[in-house]
């Protein structure tokens, strides 16, 4: 008796803690779960109203253009033209074209005006608008100083004599064939056209306030539901806010204001924005149910957990144990030691998932070295891949224009050198070529240069090695002389002469590119030699902008992908010469390239 009473103690005190601890975790996880599905449907709420609000920015763009094209029809329909002529418009075809604008493709026309360069009013048959009521409305002022765009503007009725705000669309009408002083064409839309953007979501209305603002402030239109509380009206300084925020599209997305919040959306071509206004009622209803769900489902947990957590503790304890001798005893290497389990619990899903991340790991390794493997070879095809296509372009341009000039001799040598050329790039997808198919490829360059250039320079190449029988990495000596033409001789017109030296000294090839031009500047030249001793990986830093220096980049990184650190290149200035040098280690014999 007595050591059941003693083990009765045990388990009470095990329970009291367990129940403090227990209460503890769920008292702190409850408050984490309240924060947070509080704020993930708070941002749901928000993501809808704002994605509603951008639906209705993208309505009000579209209507914008409708109206440009409608406003577009009615400066290309034909009467319209003639009206700005010297002779203008017969009374009949006056008479006709003031009824035209009222079947323009424009929906909500509530009345509209024509004034052409003459002063001539087209309007309705009962409107009386004349050329001076035009003027002294100032609705001149609201179309600007652009040439003929459609300009929206909200603004009184001192125009059509109602005196009432309203949505105005203008745009000047200018002559296509004479340049005369432009007419000016203005329709008055009625309250329900803006209307238009809202109506096409009820739930939008129903329980957000929305409305269209000016680049001025101004309300042009606004709703909100019925059942809106007083504390829920629209906040005064809503309009204000907007105003003042200058840019397009969607500028307020789910700001928080004062009792709610605010999204926005403004147009680049009208100016106008759109705008709904959620209050905090709508963002907080349904939270009270969920909490209310979570607090019983924490009190069902905490009596479960208690009344089950001796039974499970003991049970899981083993399966546990081993789980954690396994993953502790992992040492990266061994990956045949996995789990057995068989409790019919989660616990048998862990053993399974963590099999599979040993077998994962394992293959991720095995790829990681197949994919080193691979990547000198990807990254050597990408950088030939990015060799400037302008100068094939600019070839073509000047065979097009030298086969209309001369049509014989000239024009045959440049399509022969350009075809050479462009065989022997492709090389049929090869990286590496013989250093006579290399020479071929910069002769043919060259003598493209020659014709393009005429006297501008004359070249020689001094071949000491078997052209035949040593390879190189293509595409590395027609940069170099590209390089030579371009920078060398941009300060001369003749006289130019181009030197390409290939030799082998001490097992190692050299391919050098000499020019008589003007020297290479001194700090080019010292940050061109300093490159051999930077890793692959921060080549492309050395010029960031592309503009001087990319040729060396892409055949330095090249030549170091392909043949180590061992490829160097570098460069030397004299008074009368500059010589660019490629080191390529072991003397490109074919042993050194099979596949």
């Amino acid at each position: 008796m007595k050591k059941n009473k003693k083990r009765s103690g045990i388990q009470k005190r095990y329970l009291k803690y367990t129940a403090g601890l227990l209460g503890l975790a769920l008292l702190l996880s409850s408050l984490g779960v309240a924060v947070s599905v509080r704020s993930r449907l708070t941002n749901s709420i928000i993501d809808k109203y704002e994605f509603m609000t951008e639906r209705m920015g993208l309505t009000l763009e579209n209507m914008y253009w409708v109206s440009d094209e409608a406003t577009a029809e009615c400066i290309l329909y034909d009467d319209v033209q003639k009206s700005l002529q010297t002779q203008g418009l017969e009374e009949v075809k006056h008479i006709a074209l003031s009824k035209y604008f009222a079947y323009i493709g424009l929906d909500r026309v509530a009345d509209y005006c024509y004034v052409d360069n003459k002063g001539n009013v087209y309007s309705k048959s009962y409107s009386d608008v004349t050329y001076q009521d035009i003027e002294e409305s100032g609705f001149r002022d609201y179309l600007g100083e652009e040439y003929s765009k459609t300009k929206w503007f909200w603004a009184e009725d001192t125009l059509f004599g109602t005196g009432d705000k309203a949505l105005f669309i203008g745009r000047y009408v200018r002559s296509l064939e004479y340049a005369h002083e432009p007419g000016m064409l203005f329709f008055k839309m009625e309250d329900g056209f803006l209307r238009n953007i809202t109506g096409m979501n009820r739930e939008l209305t129903d329980e957000a306030a929305v409305g269209v603002i000016d680049r001025s402030g101004q309300v042009c239109m606004s709703s909100a539901p019925e059942d809106f509380a007083e504390a829920e009206h629209i906040p005064e300084d809503v309009a204000e806010q907007i105003a003042e925020i200058e840019e397009l599209g969607m500028i307020l997305a789910g700001e928080k204001v004062n009792g709610g919040v605010l999204s926005a959306y403004r147009d680049e071509n009208c100016g106008l924005a759109v705008f709904s206004f959620v209050p905090d009622s709508i963002l907080n209803q349904g939270l009270i149910p969920i909490f209310l769900v979570l607090a019983g489902i924490y009190l069902l947990v905490a009596a479960v957990a208690v009344v089950l957590s001796i039974y499970f503790s003991r049970r899981f304890t083993k399966p546990v144990q081993v789980i954690k001798d396994a993953m502790t005893e992992f040492d990266g290497n061994n990956f045949d030691r996995t789990i057995d389990l068989h409790t019919n619990t989660e616990l048998d899903e862990i053993g399974r998932s963590y099999n599979k991340m040993l077998d994962n790991i394992r293959r991720l390794l095995d790829e990681i070295k197949d994919q080193e493997r691979e990547l000198r070879t990807t990254e050597l095809n990408m950088l030939i891949s990015q060799i400037n296509p302008h100068f094939l372009y600019n070839t073509l341009d000047t065979i097009y224009m030298l086969a209309r000039i001369n049509k014989e001799e000239t024009t045959m040598r440049m399509i022969q050198a350009l075809s050479k050329y462009l065989r022997l790039s492709l090389s049929k997808g090869n990286e590496i070529v013989s250093v006579d198919d290399e020479l071929e490829n910069v002769k043919s360059y060259m003598e493209i240069q020659q014709i393009r250039n005429q006297s501008l320079f004359t070249y020689e190449i001094d071949c000491r090695v078997d052209a035949a029988g040593t390879y190189v990495l293509k595409l590395v000596l027609q940069p170099l002389v590209e390089n030579a033409v371009k920078y060398g001789f941009q300060d001369i017109f003749e006289g130019g002469r181009i030197r390409i030296v290939v030799k082998k000294a001490d097992g190692d090839l050299y391919l050098s590119v000499s020019n008589n031009g003007t020297p290479m500047d001194r700090t080019m030249l010292e940050k061109i030699n300093s490159m051999n001793d930077m890793p692959v990986s921060e080549l492309k830093n050395c010029f960031p902008d592309k503009k001087h220096g990319y040729g060396v980049v892409n055949i330095l990184t090249r030549l170091r992908l392909k043949y180590g650190d061992g490829a160097k290149f570098y460069c030397e200035a004299e008074e009368e010469e500059t010589t660019c040098t490629i080191k390529i280690p072991g003397g490109g014999g074919p042993e050194e390239y099979e596949e």
